[in-house]
């Protein structure tokens, strides 16, 4: 069976200050041909189809036409819901559009129940496992523990318990939406942190023949059957060496897995370009960067006078400014920069205990409220955006 792997189309997102929602429509008609032309029997979104629980006009009306080109190429597709979707609000309809093909996977409670399609080797059953928020589904689906590999876990329990019941020889597939270790995150992925801990093992998926991701921004290989698709297009700079694609996958008669790597188009190319904005202006190493989206991080020690509207002057299509001027080791603004570089929302929280009582950090009692306190704040704007309050 052969199925083409995406996530995280993100319908609605702008990078920056540009709206991508053109960009996003090309996509949709990449795939479409992509789906065609490879005689692909399945499409997989695994999540993140809108960039939020409530998108805009525009991205509602896509998504509706990538829908409708979807079914009239009559190729089922299987789709999740991601942390950025309201599983609810995506999950509207959901009955009358499996007649047309279209099978959305939105309530955790369903994630047993496969899509089951069928070729010349017999049975390939699809599990849709949409993001699982732990502490919104943990007693649901009866996790021995909080957190996302518990869920997970619990999750893949029921999977593994419906495929030991199926034919033997039945294929199997899982749609999950998660942050499996070993990935490689960027800037564009929200933090879906609960306790500190994010990360579940790939061991998770173990029992069936592929796990098609979504979440992290990258395209990835974390083992042979365990694979992010990455999104189609770059959310941030941080994407900038990203070669955003799509995994073309074929399944044999045995569950073999084969894959290939099919790149989406690029509306325009990233560039992150560092120095003096003097020499920004007049390095010919630069040239090749005045057609692409622009970030500029300038190391000039004082600001200079209107650096955008100067840098605009050479680089049309700059979008982002940063500001990061050249310091002495002895500056504390410098040490304090280094401080803070790749520290979690915990480890600065705990850093500044430390520093309000002369170097006393907290003790474990302590160290479970922050983590509470940070967790409480987290799930309060996923219940928001789930629609649960």
């Amino acid at each position: 069976m052969r199925i083409l792997h995406t996530s995280d189309w993100h319908l609605g997102r702008s990078f920056h200050r540009v709206n991508l929602l053109d960009a996003q429509r090309d996509f949709i008609g990449h795939l479409v041909r992509t789906v065609r032309d490879e005689r692909v029997d399945v499409v997989l979104v695994a999540g993140d189809v809108y960039d939020r629980a409530v998108p805009p006009l525009g991205a509602v009306a896509l998504f509706d036409e990538a829908l409708h080109r979807l079914a009239d190429l009559g190729v089922p597709t299987v789709m999740i819901s991601g942390n950025h979707d309201s599983s609810r609000r995506l999950g509207v309809g959901a009955g009358l559009l499996d007649r047309a093909g279209i099978h959305l996977r939105t309530d955790p409670a369903g994630c047993a129940t496969p899509v089951v399609l069928t070729d010349a080797h017999g049975d390939v059953a699809f599990y849709g496992l949409p993001y699982l928020e732990p502490a919104l589904v943990r007693e649901q689906l009866g996790a021995e523990r909080a957190g996302h590999t518990a869920v997970l876990e619990a999750a893949m329990a029921r999977v593994r318990a419906d495929l030991a019941a199926r034919p033997a020889g039945t294929r199997s597939v899982v749609l999950a939406h998660a942050f499996v270790t070993g990935g490689t995150t960027s800037d564009s992925e929200r933090d879906i942190t609960v306790g500190g801990v994010a990360q579940v093992p790939a061991a998770v998926f173990d029992g069936v023949d592929y796990a098609a991701l979504g979440h992290l921004h990258g395209c990835q290989t974390i083992t042979e059957r365990v694979r992010y698709s990455g999104s189609p297009l770059a959310y941030s700079f941080s994407e900038t060496d990203h070669r955003k694609s799509m995994w073309l996958i074929d399944l044999d008669a045995a569950g073999a897995v084969t894959a290939e790597r099919l790149d989406c188009p690029v509306p325009r190319p990233l560039a992150r370009i560092r120095g003096r904005l003097d020499d920004l202006l007049q390095d010919p190493q630069h040239a090749r960067h005045e057609d692409a989206w622009v970030e500029a991080t300038l190391t000039d020690p004082h600001r200079p006078d209107e650096p955008m509207a100067r840098l605009a002057a050479r680089f049309p299509h700059v979008l982002s400014l940063v500001l990061d001027p050249e310091r002495t080791p002895q500056d504390p603004l410098a040490s304090y920069a280094r401080r803070l570089r790749d520290r979690t929302d915990q480890e600065i929280a705990e850093d500044f205990v430390a520093h309000v009582r002369d170097g006393l950090g907290p003790d474990d009692a302590e160290r479970e409220i922050l983590t509470g306190a940070l967790d409480h704040v987290r799930l309060a704007a996923a219940g928001e955006e789930a629609g649960t309050r």
